[in-house]
């Protein structure tokens, strides 16, 4: 994790890239996602009929890899003096390749901008899921964070 003493050492870091641990994507992780999300579709759940079909077995849902960027982003870059982070939105996202069950993934985060606002620092992050093995991204999204300062 890249620690920062001040906005302004933040500010000076924008270009600067942390990289996460490796994640498995397990069958038991995307029926736990189905059940939260309501999402059953047979690509997902159904790893039988799943191999019959375009991707040769189940794959993740795509909204399950951006679910997944708290434990793959957040955190990486914290700022002294900083009472939380809370999510303050998404831009440009985009998943430019299924993720097969089984698979590992990680994250690459950018800082991209700091923007310092009244109740701290809004920070936007470009993050690149890829997947460990495969030439395309998993996911690529900008991912905005409030960082509240006290």
């Amino acid at each position: 994790m890249a620690r920062f003493s001040s906005v302004e050492e933040l500010e000076a870091a924008v270009g600067q890239t942390e990289t996460s641990d490796w994640i498995t994507i397990d069958q038991e992780r995307v029926n736990q996602f189905a059940d939260a999300t309501d999402d059953h579709q047979w690509i997902h759940v159904d790893p039988e009929r799943a191999k019959q079909g375009p991707f040769g077995g189940p794959i993740a849902h795509g909204y399950l890899s951006l679910a997944l960027l708290p434990a793959l982003a957040s955190g990486r870059f914290r700022v002294d003096g900083m009472v939380m982070g809370v999510n303050y939105g998404l831009d440009r996202v985009r998943f430019p390749h299924p993720v097969p069950v089984g698979s590992r993934v990680r994250a690459h985060s950018e800082i991209a901008s700091v923007e310092p606002v009244a109740q701290g620092v809004r920070v936007k992050l470009l993050v690149t899921i890829e997947i460990e093995g495969v030439d395309k991204p998993a996911a690529v999204a900008e991912s905005i964070s409030l960082y509240v300062l006290g």
